[in-house]
């Protein structure tokens, strides 16, 4: 890769110039985008229109089985055979031949516990207290429409090996992608991609960063137990509401002092409690927050790091403190290779200017599960509508995208999808891409 010039940080260079060729000299297809331009034409209202209706009936992790439904049901609309998952809901479903190369498209399907605040919108969730408040229903619609056109081009004989279509449940419990991976969601691909709504890119472009790009994101609860006491009298006991300030102030500096600065390791705490009078020292307090991290070997470290420190400061105020570490999610890691994908795929279906750096996240995403077994990239794909004012964010019950996101969506997924797989199965013919038929 081209190493960043003075004063460009790495995973933020410019996108290099696509050539006319791919791996080994192979020539990539030149009507690529003409025949998406027809299955849009199609399809684009049919798709809106699906994103709206998901929308309207938004549901959380594991319970999305209206949206697993009626994904199936188009699935086997266009001849494909969805398979869902134990639990009932989430599915993945298989697109051309066996032979060759196997890349997976990946989307979450559930929505937030957040209440839907578009007071115009008559797609507005009819779910009180439930909104697709980060997109999911566009990953999904997007995922979907991909899917559609790459079973053309399977049945028309052009598709160099198979795409696995995964509608993953849970995205935002976490957990999900766990599932996927237990029913054997990733057996056998040998690259996964997926794109992810951000409101503060424009439609019609495309974020790509190489190397992280969302934070491992885990929770820790910190127990403190002392034998009590009155304030008038600490030495005679343990102090322990200055043990647990101690504990707070001293583990996030300590716990970065012991990883390289380039991980990102951060503890934040979100909550501290102890004591319910002035002059009283309290038996037990708690501390409770977030650790997150760029880099996945400091993420597994991390556990044992903190269980060690604070048990050292712990002792320094001989009370006991206790550690509940929970795991959330890994960083997710994008292989330079297949952010190269991502690129020359942009190259076939967007504007010149359509793709842009984009900056690291501490926000999880657990689509980094994947990425631990098999190489892959994650997107940002711009949803804001062009010269629109104001700032814009996730998780926010006003929520909502600029639906001319959708077909380009459904385009670079497409484009990427096929780019993997001239890369993997590199075709005799790729000019026989032109016959394609198209329903």
């Amino acid at each position: 890769m081209t190493q960043p010039g003075p004063g460009v940080m790495p995973g933020l260079e410019p996108p290099t110039a696509p050539g006319p060729h791919g791996p080994a000299g192979s020539e990539r297809p030149a009507a690529l985008r003409p025949q998406l331009e027809v299955f849009l034409a199609r399809h684009e209202e049919e798709l809106v229109a699906f994103r709206r209706d998901l929308h309207m009936h938004p549901e959380l992790g594991y319970n999305e089985h209206r949206t697993t439904a009626r994904i199936a049901e188009r699935l086997r609309l266009a001849g494909l055979e969805p398979l869902i998952l134990p639990k009932g809901t989430g599915l993945f479903c298989d697109i051309g031949p066996g032979d060759g190369p196997t890349i997976a498209l990946r989307a979450d399907i559930d929505a937030l516990p957040l209440q839907d605040e578009k007071e115009d919108a008559p797609y507005r969730s009819t779910a009180p207290g439930v909104a697709h408040a980060c997109g999911h229903d566009v990953h999904t619609t997007m995922v979907l429409g991909a899917g559609l056109f790459l079973a053309q081009q399977a049945e028309a004989g052009l598709l160099p090996g198979r795409v696995r279509l995964l509608f993953q449940p849970a995205e935002e419990t976490p957990g999900g992608a766990l599932d996927v991976m237990a029913a054997g969601g990733i057996t056998g691909v040998d690259r996964a991609f997926a794109l992810h709504c951000d409101p503060r890119i424009e439609v019609g472009e495309l974020g790509l960063r190489s190397g992280p790009i969302t934070a491992a994101c885990d929770k820790v609860y910190v127990k403190v137990t002392g034998p009590g006491g009155h304030t008038a009298r600490p030495h005679l006991t343990a102090d322990l509401v200055y043990a647990l300030a101690k504990i707070v102030t001293e583990l996030p500096a300590a716990l970065s002092r012991r990883v390289d600065p380039r991980s990102s390791l951060s503890l934040v705490w979100g909550r501290v409690s102890a004591g319910s009078v002035a002059n009283a020292i309290p038996d037990d307090g708690i501390a409770e927050g977030t650790v997150r991290c760029l880099d996945d070997e400091a993420w597994h470290r991390a556990p044992e790091m903190m269980k060690a420190l604070l048990q050292s400061v712990a002792a320094a105020y001989d009370v006991e403190a206790s550690l509940e570490y929970v795991r959330g999610v890994p960083p997710t890691v994008n292989e330079a290779a297949s952010v190269q994908m991502f690129r020359d795929a942009a190259a076939q279906v967007l504007e010149p200017e359509g793709v842009v750096p984009t900056p690291q996240s501490l926000g999880g995403e657990d689509f980094g599960w994947y990425l631990e077994s098999i190489p892959g990239a994650l997107a940002r794909l711009g949803v804001r509508t062009p010269g629109s004012p104001g700032e814009y964010d996730l998780h926010r019950g006003d929520f909502d995208v600029d639906e001319r996101c959708i077909p380009v969506g459904v385009r670079v997924l497409a484009a990427t999808a096929l780019t993997a797989l001239w890369d993997g199965a590199r075709p005799a013919d790729p000019e026989t891409v032109e016959g394609a038929t198209l329903a």
